[in-house]
Parts: C-alpha cells; structure tokens; sequence
C-alpha cells in the first residue's frame, strides 16, 4: 500500500478518483487550490483506490495523506 500525500498546504479542491478505481503513475488524484492556483497531485506509482482521506473544501497540510492505494 502506498499513500498520495499533499505536496503543498491548500484547500482541496476536486478529488479526480473513487474507491475502486484503478490509477496509473502520473494520474491525478487530487486537484489543489493553493493562492489561487489548481495544483495537481499525482500518483507515483500505479494501484486500486483503497481509501479517499480527504473531502472537497477540506484544508490540508503538506505531507498530509490524500488517498491510500492498494
């Protein structure tokens, strides 16, 4: 398992994935608003959506965990 952790503090603005869903190295998982810039955060590396840790709106910390893959 791996996590997709925040690169940057923000306010998350659209999350790109379900539970289930399976994502290769580079897609999109998160998209973040930071000083109004949309910062995409990527998977490294390729696997199934396990868990969402984060909500639309919600204020994150860099290094927080965004979603879990399996």
């Amino acid at each position: 398992m791996s996590d997709v952790e925040a690169h940057i503090t923000g306010t998350v603005w659209k999350v790109e994935v379900k539970v289930g869903d399976t994502v290769s190295e580079g897609d999109t998982v998160v998209i973040l608003e930071s000083m109004k810039m949309e910062m995409p955060v990527e998977a490294e590396e390729p696997g199934t959506v396990k868990e969402i840790l984060c909500a639309e709106g919600q204020a994150v910390n860099e290094g927080d965990a965004l979603v879990i893959l399996e």
